[in-house]
């Protein structure tokens, strides 16, 4: 087999786990001309990196200072947000930020949106059932999250359908598409529709009463006795949207087609829902929604016997690292009872991801209702269009068809 990975070639994007099990096992740091930087497929390298502090999470400033000075002007706006998402910045300023944010997403606070999630995940169901079929992303996993997620923020549910447009146009760039066109410029335009819709709540709430959800509480918030400056409010606001549904609503996507392809589990499933905690985890490293993490050397690291220079940049390939056979028995395999299911689909060290308790509980309630009260769940078509981004994994339009219990 070729082992040369172009994320842009539409096989790849719709399975790229052949070519990770033969990077694996005869390329395993490879140095990539199309992405211009290392790609990693091991387990223990993958993770060893994820915490590695000779490895920046900062992959924004790089890229604009690479940039001819009129078009880091005109993507200024990108620039001034960005770099201050936490995922994009090492500490100490991660650490202040991420400190702040998890003020927010307390395992008290998660757990108490556990009624409103089975709510809105019946509303949900009670819509589609009579229908017989559904785009199971447009009308049920990113609708699911967002509105979770505008609950959280305190902004209009109304609203969720204008984050869908800005999300996507501002995913091609956030995630490195290799074949969309013009992600630069949908990434402004998106980002700048959330920096106005956001800054103006974020002023709002600064001249009004306090407010119990995430925003009044990011507004209130102080660490080491600083407060969140109004960039630092409306990105971390603009983060938690984004983030907030993207993974969920490609957990629930992935892993239904997980599901449909090993009709014995989804058979499992129904007959012992209490499985479900192991459930969510299996798929999440079966398929992740979180495909690689990008990190730019800081000073020469050695990765694989492989010399990586100062400035290079590195993928690491979480949905290789999760299909290891190093690290999981029978990797390949969907097993929802799996034992000693260390996946690194949220990440791993200071960078975990935040949402990743909200996301487990999400996916445990969203499938374990959807498999009690559809039945017959079939793919309307095999032929998938995946989007184009090599963090971000999940197919664009998922079509079912079923009938309802």
């Amino acid at each position: 087999m070729n082992d040369v990975f172009d994320p842009r070639r539409p096989e790849v994007m719709a399975d790229p786990y052949p070519i990770f099990s033969a990077l694996r096992t005869t390329n395993p740091v490879y140095w990539s001309p199309v992405l211009k930087g290392w790609v990693l497929t091991r387990y223990a390298d993958v993770r060893t990196a994820l915490h590695d502090p000779k490895l920046s999470a900062d992959r924004i400033t790089p890229f604009m200072e690479s940039l001819p000075p009129a078009r880091r002007v005109a993507m200024s706006g990108l620039e001034r947000i960005l770099t201050r998402w936490a995922v994009f910045v090492d500490p100490p300023v991660h650490t202040r930020l991420r400190g702040l944010m998890n003020k927010a997403f307390t395992p008290r606070a998660i757990e108490k949106l556990r009624s409103r999630i089975g709510e809105i995940v019946d509303q949900l169901i009670d819509r589609i059932a009579p229908r017989g079929r559904m785009d199971l992303i447009a009308d049920f996993a990113y609708p699911l999250p967002a509105t979770v997620i505008a609950g959280m923020l305190g902004v209009p549910e109304k609203d969720v359908g204008r984050f869908k447009s800005w999300s996507d146009d501002l995913a091609a760039f956030v995630g490195g598409a290799q074949a969309t066109p013009q992600k630069y410029e949908r990434a402004c335009y998106g980002l700048s529709e959330m920096d106005a819709y956001f800054r103006a709540i974020v002023r709002d709430r600064r001249r009004s009463a306090p407010r119990d959800d995430v925003i009044g509480g990011l507004v209130a918030a102080e660490e080491g006795g600083r407060v969140l400056s109004e960039d630092e409010l409306v990105a971390t606001a603009v983060l938690i949207l984004f983030a907030g549904h993207e993974t969920t609503a490609n957990l629930i996507g992935n892993g239904m087609i997980a599901l449909l392809n090993h009709p014995d589990q989804i058979a499992k499933w129904r007959a012992r829902p209490e499985i479900a905690e192991s459930a969510v985890e299996e798929l999440l490293r079966y398929d992740s929604p979180a495909a690689s993490v990008t990190r730019v050397a800081k000073e020469v690291v050695t990765y694989g016997g492989r010399r990586i220079a100062a400035g290079d940049r590195m993928f690491l390939m979480i949905n290789a690292a999760n299909r290891d056979g190093e690290q999981f028995k029978d990797a390949d395999r969907l097993d929802l009872e799996r034992a000693d299911n260390r996946h690194i689909a949220f990440g791993y060290s200071a960078h975990y991801c935040i949402g990743a308790p909200l996301a487990r509980l999400e996916g445990e309630i969203a499938f374990t209702r959807l498999l009690a009260r559809l039945d017959n769940i079939e793919l309307e078509r095999s032929d998938l269009e995946w989007s184009d981004n090599l963090v971000l994994r999940g197919a664009k339009e998922i079509p079912l068809r079923f009938t309802a219990s």
